[in-house]
């Protein structure tokens, strides 16, 4: 499960982390979808990086992915994530997953330990060296009968990596940059895709319990990503 996750870089960053700097022809994303963002939820706009009419471009999904043959929009609510396991198979999901897949960039993203207070321990997964994770993603584009078009995504889980298996048993699939053509490229499929559909390495990650704040999307700022004092950040070993 990734329910919550935060974004707080610059939209020049985001244009060289997938390969866009030089060759952006389009207005880069608004500043209020990338920098200062500690608390993204689902049914907000996330910015994602595709392939749109053969060009690679950043744009801003809906985070809740609604199919193209929903009869009623409220099914994003419900699919927020999509399971690597059997994303091929599911039919909300298959069609994205051959031909419509994204990436979406975070600073870190939230996962829940069950126990201790109320509705878990909340606990932010970074990548070690303070990079951008890449997670993957399928968007959809679906319109309504009075011709209301809404461009919306979804995040791929796969089984946690050692560091986040002591928090939750699921985790997103994280991509790396050497990847990116990969996963993004419309052409492939089977084996080519499966590769990269696995736990991301744990020593390349580190983790911090931090405010039950997070719980509530009102809250929404950089104290949210600060350890709490009572326990240390999770280490392997």
């Amino acid at each position: 499960m990734c329910g919550r996750f935060a974004l707080s870089t610059s939209a020049g960053e985001l244009l060289v982390e997938f390969g866009l700097s030089g060759a952006y022809q389009a207005a880069p994303p608004a500043p209020s979808l990338v920098e200062g963002r500690f608390n993204v939820a689902p049914g907000q706009p996330v910015v994602a990086a595709r392939v749109a009419e053969a060009a690679r471009e950043l744009t801003a999904l809906r985070w809740g992915l609604i199919p193209a043959w929903a009869g009623d929009p409220t099914i994003g609510n419900r699919l927020i994530n999509a399971r690597a396991e059997t994303v091929a198979e599911k039919p909300a999901f298959r069609k994205a997953f051959e031909q419509r897949r994204c990436l979406v960039p975070m600073t870190a993203f939230y996962e829940w330990r069950r126990g201790g207070e109320r509705g878990g321990e909340p606990w932010a997964f970074f990548r070690a060296d303070g990079g951008l994770l890449a997670v993957a993603g399928l968007w959809e584009r679906w319109v309504g009968l009075d011709g209301t078009e809404l461009e919306t995504c979804a995040l791929l889980t796969t089984t946690p990596n050692e560091l986040v298996a002591r928090v939750h048993d699921r985790m997103p699939v994280i991509v790396t940059r050497a990847d990116h053509e990969r996963w993004l490229d419309p052409d492939a499929r089977g084996g080519a895709l499966a590769g990269l559909l696995v736990p991301y390495p744990a020593d390349r990650m580190r983790a911090r319990r931090v405010s039950p704040r997070v719980g509530n999307v009102a809250h929404d700022d950089p104290g949210l990503l600060d350890p709490l004092p009572v326990e240390p950040e999770l280490e392997l070993g």
